[in-house]
């Protein structure tokens, strides 16, 4: 029981860190776009809380910073990007369990589920713009997915394992144990 709920709070506070870090970017969708402030709390999220509670945050986060604060727009870049994000928190809560507790392996397991989740925000946005009747090809995935977000991933890539890093080496997150 104490378990459920010291994850219920921290899902609670990766949400609340994920609604307010956007505005770093000061709600311009341009810079948002680039530095990707939503992702970091969720992809923490999957490695700290484990993957059931990565999904529900990644998935409700999006949605509910559009209904609170109009950012990102609901139809079709919040609905995207919950799966997107959902995708991110449960793949590193499984890969983080799954693969040995080693430095190398929190970079394996963050690569590998910014990949998977940027795979599922285009097959989602392939299917969103088309009940749209706007195209989404190749050109707007590699964009949207790759080159426009490089300076969010490269920060990714470097503040993200450092945290996790951190909080093993302070006993803040147990490397045996994820549900």
């Amino acid at each position: 029981m104490e378990n459920t709920t010291r994850k219920l709070v921290l899902a609670g506070l990766f949400i609340a860190i994920g609604l307010v870090l956007p505005f770093i970017t000061g709600q311009i969708p341009e810079i948002g776009k680039q530095l990707l402030p939503m992702h970091i709390p969720v992809l923490i999220a999957g490695f700290v809380i484990g993957w059931k509670y990565g999904l529900a945050v990644g998935f409700i986060l999006p949605i509910l910073r559009s209904l609170l604060f109009s950012m990102p727009p609901m139809f079709p870049t919040a609905i995207a990007m919950s799966f997107e994000l959902a995708t991110y928190g449960c793949l590193t809560g499984l890969l983080y369990d799954s693969l040995p507790k080693k430095t190398p392996y929190i970079y394996i397991t963050l690569i590998l589920s910014m990949l998977g989740g940027r795979v599922v925000w285009g097959i989602v946005s392939l299917i969103l713009y088309g009940i749209s009747g706007t195209g989404f090809g190749w050109e707007a995935f590699m964009a949207g997915a790759f080159m426009n977000a490089l300076p969010g991933i490269i920060i990714q890539i470097i503040i993200i394992p450092i945290i996790i890093i951190a909080l093993e080496r302070s006993s803040l997150i147990e490397v045996t144990e994820q549900e």
